[in-house]
């Protein structure tokens, strides 16, 4: 019986992801030690970044199935141990990379991260169940997503991803939980039960300030922010910290829903932002016949996108008319988004083809560094 070389272990333990920085354990230092033994043995030593990792047993098991691929290997031991201060900063200095200053990563020259703020002029239009879908068939394509929770006062991302565990702090560092392969942050995460939020405008600013700032997501292709109805304090805030961001106005085909969601995308006047699209939800129902009612209404998203295009004097477009359909608000309550439950679907399909026109949309270079200096 073949021993498995070293390099043989390491590679194998290099295919381990760790489920919250998404990253090899070999690459992030997290393997202290690997080592095979005559008869088929394999013992492995793994850091945790804390002692109170919620994912360790995902790690132990991941490692343990990892090393057992390997020819001649009969029994896995993993042991886990923690990662010393020293390691921990090692560690950090490594995911900041070559932007170590505290600060909103996004916000770099060098950043290409995508950022739509999900909003809308009320609540009730289903602005969360369209941002945890875009963000779960976005990330399906393969793409790196995360969402913040930006609505401080109705958080419920949490609850419509299904996610339970609470982040992971790593000194000042924040490892948001990731559920379907998108990384997710919010307030919901850090309260007791369901404790009511009440807080002022300028802790609010701070929350989504250390959201963004001492969160890590990593490279993103896309950053899904969820804001609160309306155009108030954290609208003004995410324009600040992120000016970069794209707005996505969510609407019902209810006019009266239309003038309202105006003014959620109408700020990016005042702001200087751009309008990715209007979204309109709840547009009709499918009756057992094969047809349509209209329950609230029709043409808003229409009317909205193009008032929007006369304020912010560019064209606006309506990205897509989601029905209403039992199974959107079913997958809400399970914590499992309809793009994933029933993607066949048509509500699904509406959502699926808004997520691609939103992944394959040009990429501009205006204000980037592109590392280039013209000659005299």
């Amino acid at each position: 019986m073949n021993t498995p070389s070293h390099p043989d272990l390491l590679a194998a333990l290099a295919t381990v992801i760790d489920p919250e920085l998404r990253r090899p354990i070999t690459e992030l230092g997290m393997v202290e030690s690997v080592e095979a033994f005559d008869g088929g043995q394999v013992r492995a030593v793994v850091r945790l970044t804390v002692a109170g990792c919620p994912l360790r047993e995902t790690i132990t098991h991941d490692a343990t199935e990892a090393l057992k691929t390997l020819d001649g290997v009969t029994h896995v031991s993993v042991e886990l141990t923690v990662m010393t201060a020293e390691q921990r900063a090692e560690l950090k200095e490594k995911l900041k990379g070559s932007n170590p200053e505290r600060g909103i990563p996004f916000n770099s020259e060098t950043s290409l991260t995508r950022i739509y703020a999900v909003a809308s002029g009320k609540g009730g239009v289903g602005k969360s169940s369209v941002t945890v879908n875009l963000a779960c068939a976005l990330a399906a394509k393969g793409l790196r997503v995360g969402i913040v929770d930006a609505d401080i006062y109705g958080f419920s991302v949490p609850g419509l991803m299904g996610i339970t565990q609470s982040p992971t702090r790593v000194d000042e560092m924040i490892l948001p939980p990731v559920a379907y392969g998108v990384k997710v942050i919010s307030i919901g995460m850090f309260v007791a039960g369901n404790q009511p939020v009440a807080w002022r405008g300028p802790m609010l600013h701070r929350a989504l300030e250390q959201f963004l700032g001492d969160v890590y997501f990593g490279d993103l292709d896309v950053l899904l922010l969820d804001l609160p109805p309306g155009t108030g304090d954290v609208a003004i805030s995410v324009a600040q910290l992120l000016p970069k961001a794209e707005i996505l106005v969510v609407t019902t085909p209810q006019a009266a829903a239309a003038d309202v969601a105006e003014r959620a995308g109408a700020i990016a006047v005042q702001t200087g932002q751009k309008v990715a699209g209007v979204i309109e939800n709840m547009s009709f129902l499918t009756l057992p016949d094969g047809s349509t009612m209209e329950l609230f209404g029709s043409g808003g998203g229409e009317i909205l996108a193009k008032r929007l295009s006369q304020s912010v004097n560019t064209s606006v477009e309506l990205l897509g008319q989601i029905p209403l359909d039992v199974a959107l608000r079913e997958g809400g309550d399970a914590g499992m988004p309809i793009v994933l439950a029933d993607p066949e679907s048509p509500a699904a399909q509406v959502l699926l083809g808004i997520a691609h026109g939103l992944s394959v949309r040009p990429r501009g270079l205006a204000g980037m560094n592109l590392g280039v200096t013209p000659r005299s």
